[in-house]
């Protein structure tokens, strides 16, 4: 049967289950019920209604139309993708959905939602909207796309595993407590821990429920002694786990989590509105909890990593140093000999040499590699339509990370396939010099990443140029490669930069289908030694990524010598450090690319 006779048919069964309740307009965000960046294949339920894989969306289903909401990454994939037939192609930013939904429906309509696909912030929000325009939201019994899909797929039965405490650098019971204090602090009885990443950097555990984070799903109540319950999967439950954990922890089946929820009258429990989803806040409220809104209070102490913790960061860096940089030097020699391959073919081979590693699990994220004009759309995957073959007298563009059981990469470079124009040296140059910016900052204690973003952009804005991502994002411990709460972005964050933090430094520019330029390394916060014992406490940062910069890339008449110091210093750290780990033809390229500009 054609995909949009699936989809159809689907579509009509999402509106009968609407019909028996009354419902007029169902909403379908890309979320699961854990909120998080990364949805097991269980739970792609907009994929399952609309044929839309990209990783932002929504759709709404009406009675008798239905919409898809993306953005600008996927103007061109969701119309490949989605029968503009079955749905109206329109924009997450420039059409706000409930707006669109006040305009469309008459007074009196009912909107349906499933509460656990989406925060209790949005929620709020929406109701208050839709109120206005005398407009009902009702969170529906039973989710009418879990109802229909028939052959929906397992998730991983592999049981969780113990992380060690040696490599955690802290036991659970010591987490556990101390942010039980936090948790008093705030004022509350008990804290909803509804982050995948938090309760399992609590429990010292990992899992393999979700691609490309290695976590188990379930959520936690947090209570202020430092006892803790867990809703999970039972079956997952490991041998010794009990013993691991120490004193305080019980396991209940996810199931049960709705009604400890609404048993805790009279309790005061501290829950984040913009991560939690609505449906444990709403039950908590209707059992009479008094909720307090706060962060995710394991967020803080989980992004300043302790000494073991960047033990292990720095080990699986140069590791994955040596992997890279063996990808890169069999890139340049097979462009030597004129053969061009495919931007799938490319990433299938950087991970063959990560897979070398017995620590390696999998990639920290879908692998953008991308050539000539695919890497200006910067979130690109080759994955979504045809992979394009990498030409000659071109820009090739590869962002990849690792997931090793010692810690979590990510790093971008920028390769010239043959010549590249004087134009395409200029913008990578001033590229560069924003990295450097950055690298070499030095800041008091209580700076934010919002207020260090500009340096990073300082060169492209003289030009009159700029991009349209954050420059840094946090990066976990065998965790999330997209760990907050600290980032490096123009957007408002104050969050103060923190020794033991890890950041991503990754400025880059986008010329729509010509090329893409990102240059990204992972650093640590550190305090800064050469200022030590000076009037403010000040850190600074240090590099954690050891793999060569492209130097066929850059114009050195537009680098200060300071600059061109930094890029030396750094190729010198780079060679030192890998080329005991390479040989014959490896360590030759090594040798030569790293050499002085």
């Amino acid at each position: 049967m054609p995909q949009s006779s699936v989809i159809s048919q689907r579509l009509n069964a999402i509106r009968q289950q609407l019909s028996q309740h009354n419902i007029d307009a169902f909403i379908i965000p890309r979320a699961d019920e854990y909120l998080g960046e990364y949805v097991p294949l269980r739970n792609e339920r907009l994929h399952w209604a609309t044929g839309f894989t990209g990783s932002a969306g929504m759709a709404i289903v009406l009675q008798d139309s239905a919409a898809i909401f993306t953005d600008g990454r996927y103007t061109v994939q969701v119309r490949q993708q989605v029968d503009g037939e079955l749905f109206q192609y329109l924009s997450l930013t420039d059409d706000p959905q409930i707006e669109w939904l006040c305009n469309t429906l008459p007074t009196g309509s009912k909107v349906g939602i499933d509460s656990r696909l989406h925060t209790y912030a949005w929620y709020l929000q929406a109701k208050a909207e839709l109120d206005k325009a005398q407009i009902e939201l009702v969170d529906v019994p039973q989710n009418p796309i879990d109802a229909n899909w028939q052959d929906r797929p397992q998730l991983p039965q592999q049981p969780f595993t113990l992380f060690s405490h040696q490599s955690a650098g802290r036991n659970s019971l010591e987490k556990r407590q101390q942010i039980g204090e936090l948790i008093s602090k705030q004022g509350a009885d008990v804290a909803l821990i509804a982050a995948l990443d938090s309760f399992c950097w609590l429990l010292n555990i990992r899992g393999n429920d979700v691609p490309r984070l290695p976590v188990i799903l379930g959520n936690a109540l947090l209570y202020k002694n430092g006892d803790m319950t867990l809703f999970t999967d039972l079956t997952k439950v490991p041998a010794g786990f009990a013993e691991h954990v120490g004193t305080g922890v019980t396991v209940k089946d996810e199931s049960e989590l709705g009604e400890a929820l609404t048993n805790l009258q009279g309790v005061k429990l501290l829950a984040d509105p913009h991560s939690a989803n609505a449906f444990c806040q709403l039950q908590a409220k209707t059992g009479g909890a008094k909720l307090i809104a706060g962060l995710d209070p394991v967020a803080l102490p989980k992004a300043q990593k302790n000494a073991a913790e960047l033990e292990g960061m720095t080990a699986c860096h140069i590791r994955d140093g040596v992997a890279v940089s063996k990808f890169l030097a069999w890139l340049d020699h097979q462009v030597e000999q004129g053969i061009m391959h495919d931007e799938a073919q490319l990433a299938d081979k950087l991970e063959s040499y990560r897979l070398q590693d017995p620590k390696y699990r999998e990639p920290s994220f879908d692998t953008i590699s991308a050539t000539g004009g695919n890497a200006a759309m910067c979130h690109y995957n080759h994955n979504n339509g045809t992979p394009s073959t990498m030409t000659m007298n071109s820009i090739y563009l590869v962002d990849s990370g690792a997931q090793y059981i010692d810690g979590t990469t990510d790093v971008t470079r920028t390769i010239a396939i043959g010549e590249v124009t004087d134009e395409q040296k200029k913008m990578v140059t001033l590229v560069l010099k924003g990295h450097i910016a950055l690298d070499l900052a030095r800041f008091p204690k209580g700076t934010s990443g919002q207020q260090l973003d500009a340096l990073a952009r300082q060169y492209l804005w003289q030009h009159g140029f700029d991009y349209d991502h954050g420059t840094g994002h946090g990066v976990g411990h065998f965790l999330s490669v997209h760990e907050g709460p600290q980032r490096i972005g123009k957007n408002v964050n104050n969050v103060p930069l923190l020794p033991g933090m890890v950041l991503s430094n990754e400025p880059g520019y986008y010329r729509a289908n010509e090329f893409g330029i990102r240059l990204e390394n992972l650093v640590v916060i550190k305090p800064c030694q050469a200022l030590a014992g000076s009037e403010r406490e000040m850190y600074q940062f240090d590099a954690l990524t050891l793999i060569p910069m492209d130097a066929r890339l850059i114009d050195k008449s537009l680098l200060t010598t300071a600059e061109i110091n930094w890029f030396n210093q750094y190729h010198a750290k780079v060679q030192q450090t890998l080329a005991p780990y390479m040989q014959g033809d490896d360590l030759a390229w090594l040798n030569k690319v790293t050499q002085a500009i």
